[in-house]
């Protein structure tokens, strides 16, 4: 599985190739070289990321598959229905998923993806507002939570009802 590490304004992530598609896009705590992209599907990756990066990109096209159950699949489909520099809360999340009792379950699986910023949970908050739960670290939430909405022009992320 060819990966490469690329750099963003947060950190190092890895991005992995796998049959075609990309599987993971990981961020790391630890630091790392960057490293060229060596297949043409990484280096599309690499240069749709180094667009979102400027601002110049919102959704991302390339091919994406992760493991996952059912729900984790469709958990994950849902949060590529929230748009750019928007955000939902877990509740508003469990009621589009027509589960409004799993709102936990949402959330684990919300926790579970591995494709970071490209399936987009950093846009899935608190009811009350609050930054919860995300694996990439809080601060890393609010980067581009904050980074989305500043190219937005909209000064702060707004809250899709």
């Amino acid at each position: 599985m060819p990966v490469t590490y690329y750099k963003t304004p947060v950190g190092i992530c890895s991005i992995t190739e796998e049959d075609g598609f990309i599987s993971r896009v990981h961020i790391l705590d630890e630091e790392h070289e960057p490293t060229p992209a060596e297949t043409p599907l990484l280096k599309e990756v690499v240069k749709q990321m180094d667009e979102y990066f400027a601002g110049t990109r919102k959704v991302f096209d390339f091919p994406i598959k992760q493991a996952g159950t059912d729900f984790q699949q469709q958990v994950w489909q849902e949060l590529l229905k929230i748009d750019y520099g928007t955000t939902i809360s877990y509740n508003q999340q469990s009621q589009r998923m027509k589960s409004p009792l799993a709102i936990r379950a949402i959330a684990s699986a919300n926790g579970k993806n591995n494709l970071w910023v490209v399936v987009p949970c950093h846009r899935v908050i608190g009811s009350n507002g609050s930054l919860t739960g995300y694996a990439g670290g809080l601060w890393r939430k609010q980067w581009l939570l904050e980074h989305e909405a500043k190219i937005m022009g909209i000064g702060q992320t707004k809250l899709a009802f």
